[in-house]
């Protein structure tokens, strides 16, 4: 893929993103548009570096190590939904923080990696 293709395909990424984050959960253009801005990011990393999102891009080799990652993952995932209870948020709105803490992993895990040279 050439090098001038992969942003303007991450922009329509993230814009269908932030077009759907706004027609569905979230009714202010605001975080949508930084749900946009994340997932574009994200997006013009997968595809201007060939990364898998999937792939194994943080590795520890002590399992003390592994046991810490593990535990923050889980946290990351788990307190949009905690966040949104505590809030008495509706639905939509917790589903938004979720599609956004998704995002904002997917962004730093694929900038790291094209930073690391992976």
């Amino acid at each position: 893929m050439s090098l001038d293709r992969p942003l303007p395909l991450a922009v329509a990424f993230g814009l269908l993103v932030g077009a759907f984050v706004n027609w569905f959960l979230l009714t202010h253009w605001f975080p949508a548009l930084g749900v946009a801005a994340i997932y574009a990011g994200a997006a013009y990393f997968y595809l201007a570096f060939d990364l898998s999102l999937l792939g194994t891009q943080v590795e520890f080799a002590e399992r003390r190590d592994r046991v810490g990652y593990a535990v923050g993952l889980f946290g990351l995932s788990v307190s949009p939904l905690a966040i949104g209870e505590y809030a008495g948020l509706g639905e939509s709105t917790v589903y938004g923080l979720v599609v956004w803490v998704m995002g904002v992993i997917a962004f730093l895990l694929l900038s790291t990696a094209a930073a690391h040279g992976e």
